[in-house]
Order: C-alpha cells, then sequence, then structure tokens
C-alpha cells in the first residue's frame, strides 16, 4: 500500500511520478476478459546498447542486467547488432557484450552496420550497408555453430519505392536471412534517452517519473497490439515485441514480466513466434514510414485498428527527448 500523500510529496515532478506508477499498477491488476494464454518473442535492437551516454562500464553494465534480468525469468531473446557501433567505444569490449548474449543463450542478428534507412542509401548501399554489418556477428554465431539468418530494417523502414523494396527483399533471401517483424512498439528509445540523461544528472524524481510513464504507456500499447490481432485474424496471435538494449530496460524488465503476466503473454524465441501462421501473409505494404506489421497487414486487409491505445508517447516525453536528442525523424 502506498502511504506517502500528495501533500507529502515536496514537487509537481514527484506527484506525476506517483500518478503514473499508480495507473501502472492499475493497469497491471488481472483482467477476466482479457485471460488468454498468448506468446510473446523478445527482440532487442542497437546491441551493444542504445545510449546518448559515452560510457563503456554503463554499456557493459546495462548488458549484464538485462542478461541477468532474461535468464533469471528462462525468457529466451534476440539481439540486433549495428556493428558500427563497436568501434564507438572500446572495440574488445563492445564484442565481449555480444558474446555474453550468445553465451547466456540468446540470439543474434543483423541490424545493419550504420543503421541507416533504405529510403535514404537506395537498395545497392543498404544492401552494402548489411553486408557490412556481417563479420563480426556472424563469426560469433560460427563459433557456437550457428548462422546468421535473422535480420531486422532499421525504422522499420523496408524500402521505398517498390523496386527498392523488391531488391532488398530478393538479396535478403537469396542469402539465408529472414526480415524480424515487429507487432509490439512502445517506442522505449524515446524514453530511453531522457532516462539515460537523469542518471547522467543524479536526478532520481526524473527517473522514476520517465520509468512509470514508459511502463504505462507499454501496457497500452500491448493491448492494441493484442486488439489489433484479434481483428485481423479473428484469434490471438504470437506477437513480437520491439525494444532496444537500453539503461531503462534493464531497469525494468521486472515490470515488463508483470505486464506479460497482466496479459497473459509467454515470451517465446523468435522461431517460436515466426511459426505462427499469420507471418506466412505476404508483405506487399511499399510506403515511405515505418510501419510496424499490423498496420501492415490492416491496409492490405482493408481493415481498421482501434484508436484507443494507438497515440504517441506523452507530450512531455517528446519534449524531453528532443531536448536531450534532437534527431527525430
Amino acid at each position: 500500500m502506498i502511504e506517502l500523500s500528495f501533500a507529502q510529496l515536496r514537487c509537481a515532478k514527484l506527484r506525476a511520478a506517483l500518478a503514473a506508477a499508480v495507473a501502472f499498477l492499475l493497469l497491471v491488476q488481472p483482467s477476466p476478459a482479457e485471460a488468454r494464454d498468448g506468446m510473446v518473442a523478445l527482440t532487442f535492437d542497437d546491441l551493444p546498447a542504445l545510449t546518448i551516454l559515452n560510457d563503456q562500464a554503463y554499456v557493459d553494465y546495462l548488458n549484464v542486467m538485462i542478461l541477468r534480468g532474461l535468464k533469471r525469468r528462462h525468457f529466451p531473446a534476440t539481439g540486433f547488432v549495428n556493428e558500427g557501433k563497436l568501434d564507438e567505444l572500446d572495440r574488445d569490449r563492445q564484442i565481449a557484450n555480444l558474446q555474453r548474449w550468445l553465451d547466456a543463450g540468446m540470439g543474434l542478428g543483423n541490424h545493419t552496420f550504420s543503421h541507416e534507412s533504405p529510403n535514404d542509401l537506395g537498395a545497392a548501399k543498404y544492401i552494402a550497408d548489411i553486408v557490412r554489418g556481417e563479420p563480426i556477428t556472424a563469426g560469433l554465431l560460427r563459433s557456437r555453430h550457428q548462422r546468421l539468418r535473422w535480420f531486422r530494417h532499421p525504422y522499420l523502414e523496408t524500402g521505398y519505392p517498390a523496386a527498392v523494396k523488391r531488391e532488398i527483399d530478393g538479396w535478403l533471401a537469396a542469402h539465408g536471412y529472414r526480415i524480424a517483424p515487429v507487432t509490439i512498439d512502445a517506442d522505449d528509445w524515446e524514453f530511453a534517452e531522457p532516462y539515460d540523461d537523469a542518471i547522467a544528472r543524479k536526478d532520481a524524481a526524473r527517473q522514476r517519473r520517465i520509468k512509470a510513464e514508459y511502463l504505462a504507456y507499454t501496457a497500452r500499447r500491448i493491448q492494441w497490439s493484442i486488439k489489433s490481432g484479434r481483428i485481423l485474424f479473428g484469434r490471438d496471435i504470437a506477437q513480437v515485441m520491439l525494444l532496444h538494449c537500453t539503461r531503462l530496460n534493464a531497469d525494468s524488465i521486472d515490470d515488463l514480466v508483470a505486464l506479460f503476466r497482466r496479459f497473459h503473454l509467454k515470451p517465446v524465441s523468435l522461431d517460436r513466434a515466426m511459426r505462427d501462421p499469420a507471418y506466412r501473409t505476404p508483405d506487399t505494404y511499399v510506403e515511405k514510414g515505418g510501419d510496424d506489421w499490423l498496420e501492415r497487414w490492416a491496409a492490405l486487409k482493408r481493415k481498421d485498428l482501434p484508436e484507443e491505445g494507438d497515440e504517441d508517447p506523452p507530450a512531455d516525453i517528446q519534449a524531453d527527448y528532443d531536448r536531450v536528442d534532437n534527431d527525430r525523424r
């Protein structure tokens, strides 16, 4: 039970953090109407890490803590690597973080070398960037008798116009890659960088507020994805959740577990989730934007998805992100 009253709180930020935390607690209470078992594959983009802090120890710590949380819960996950990040800090320690993922029993995939969009590069340069992103990740997998076979498009942008998409799709298929789709996207990157900044400034109240807002927003996005899957396929589909390798997620693992329980989602491997027949639906969607697969399927099936839950992150988070790293696409 929360014993601290609003009158006792010292500042508006603490009041906002408490309100968001209460909202999150209400969201994770069981709901009989949604008591159906489902599956979710956890995927983490931008390995070795997405952070605004140029600190190798910080990157090492968040990787250790994410993996510790996943292993404690026996949750499988796949991490998608940008090999261009390896030389941003200590190369050997960055590679060691990738090794940690494999040592923990997790998978690794290719997220291109430089995290550029195919819309900006065109097919040939984008394919070259995929190839440039292979050597270290593929070598680590080979040392464990595995092969590099999963690919995640940066920004979920799969190529525009249609000729660019066809060339990229054809190359990926010919080289043994399978595209990792996304059906749950809670824009965690937008919360994560302000969270890093709050840590750097030792602003614990701001940390708590950001985390509480992130979890409440994530709950709404999960609920929206489940409802959307039912509209499109008439049943619960295996979901694929996009997360990023961040300190925010390292600090939120147990809270995310509570959300999965709330929505009766069992984390499974990406391989297991992709056996769902929903993922046999051809991806013929061609647009410039990085839409998730539910939105792609809805456009192809000409079905409307719920408006409730399909909103942007809170305005204060967007403003906070723009103050910290104004690189919004």
